[in-house]
């Protein structure tokens, strides 16, 4: 069961590493083989799916995306806490609305993250 200093403390320090654009901080919130669905991956043409296994994978993926988007900052607007998951809602690259949804293991690591993109 996660608690909501458990969330907050991982949405402040997620936040944190990504507006640092530390790709190795950013990845330690990870399991190893975690899996991260986005309609963005799809863009890019990386999977058709819209989905990636494993932090090599995403590692490369979210490696483009701060080339890409170079000046990339996140701004924390929510934090939604569920039994086995957290929920980010935040401003993302350009100020798009953005909802995360990610589902930790008993170690607390994130094991699969959906994001959300406002159409």
């Amino acid at each position: 069961m996660i608690d909501a200093a458990f969330a907050h403390r991982f949405a402040h320090a997620w936040v944190a590493a990504w507006n640092a654009h530390d790709l190795d901080e950013i990845l330690s919130h990870y399991d190893e083989d975690f899996e991260m669905s986005s309609p963005v991956i799809a863009q890019l043409q990386l999977d058709p799916s819209g989905r990636l296994r494993g932090r090599s994978a995403v590692k490369s993926y979210w490696n483009r995306a701060l080339q890409l988007v170079p000046d990339l900052q996140f701004e924390l607007m929510s934090v939604l806490v569920g039994s086995q998951t957290v929920t980010l809602y935040y401003k993302g690259a350009r100020d798009r609305t953005s909802a995360e949804v990610f589902f930790f293991n008993a170690q607390g690591k994130v094991t699969k993250a959906l994001a959300h993109y406002v159409g």
